[in-house]
């Protein structure tokens, strides 16, 4: 019990000590850094004492935060009991790559032709590629399948953004991503193996795919806060600005369902779910502008998704007709 609850402190303490965490203090410092530079140089010092009070304090201790703790201590202590249960990468790896010598026996000479630098860049590239398409895709029907919303109304209860808003999600939802990391990751490291054999590497900062370590030094955390730094109209067309992920919570009708995308912006273009950030930044996040402090509870964070969908399915098997997509976050 002992062994249990120390690893269970030190997973909590590793959310901001290890470079692979979004949450690392050295991405929340950039992200606090690069808030106070856009505050003081871009909005010229408009109320840029109070913005640095509720991203420093206020927001940090209101009811919807609090919920926040809430879930990350209570996911952390299901996951460590669950996460010896899931598929991991190395399964799945080995899975593809006994299967790619079962229908491909004769191999090719890439690994010998290739340079190992172009292996390594490659490598890094795809794997940044395919995991952003796939949490975009994941994202996407998260909201777009009825019963999968249930789940991921959690995360967009939070009617205060910080960066730890990140980590609020039903354990169902963090279930499904943790299948498709290992699903991704899984597939592009036997893929590559099975054709670049030994050539295969990572470029990395920290530990940390270099694509990813720059979109998190960049101020990945800021997508969770009120901070509504935009980017040039043409960067927007490619990658997610922390103002566009915050459009995505934002509680207007015309922003629902929009900027799915973590970093890439392509996806939601090709998919026609993409919006531009406004000049305005007077954004309400959360459920709906008169959501109350009862979506914070524990009730509604664990128990209701599963509530909701036992009468989305009384409902479907008296009419078929009323199971359909949602196009509201209600």
């Amino acid at each position: 019990m002992d062994s249990l609850f120390n690893e269970y402190w030190l997973q909590l303490s590793q959310l901001f000590s290890n470079s692979q965490q979004r949450l690392y203090w050295g991405y929340l410092l950039s992200a606090l850094l690069i808030s106070a530079l856009w505050l003081v140089f871009i909005e010229k010092g408009k109320s840029t004492k109070l913005n640095l009070k509720s991203l420093l304090i206020s927001h940090w201790l209101s009811k919807s935060s609090s919920a926040d703790y809430q879930v990350i201590l209570i996911n952390k202590a299901l996951f460590l009991i669950i996460t010896p249960l899931l598929i991991t990468k190395l399964y799945i790896a080995t899975l593809i790559y006994e299967q790619l010598h079962l229908y491909i026996p004769i191999r090719s000479d890439l690994a010998d032709i290739t340079p190992e630098w172009l292996v390594v860049t490659l490598f890094t590239l795809t794997l940044f590629i395919f995991d952003d398409f796939a949490r975009f895709f994941l994202h996407k029907l998260m909201h777009e399948i009825p019963w999968l919303w249930h789940f991921h109304k959690t995360h967009h209860s939070a009617d205060k953004l910080t960066p730890l808003t990140v980590l609020r999600s039903h354990p169902v939802e963090g279930l499904l991503f943790s299948l498709r990391s290992a699903l991704v990751q899984g597939s592009c490291i036997a893929i590559f193996i099975y054709f670049f054999d030994d050539k295969v590497d990572l470029y990395t900062v920290l530990s940390v795919n270099v694509l990813l370590f720059i979109f998190n030094i960049l101020g990945s955390n800021l997508r969770h806060t009120h901070i509504y730094i935009r980017y040039w109209h043409w960067l927007e067309a490619l990658l997610i600005s922390p103002a566009q992920h915050q459009i995505h919570h934002s509680t207007l009708p015309a922003h629902f369902n929009k900027n799915y995308g973590a970093t890439i912006a392509v996806w939601d273009k090709l998919f026609h779910s993409h919006c531009y950030s406004q000049l305005s930044d007077n954004l309400q996040f959360g459920l709906n502008s008169k959501q109350d402090s009862q979506e914070h509870s524990l009730y509604n964070l664990y128990i209701r998704a599963f509530v909701d969908i036992g009468k989305s399915i009384r409902s479907f098997l008296k009419s078929p007709k009323a199971l359909k997509k949602r196009s509201l976050p209600d």
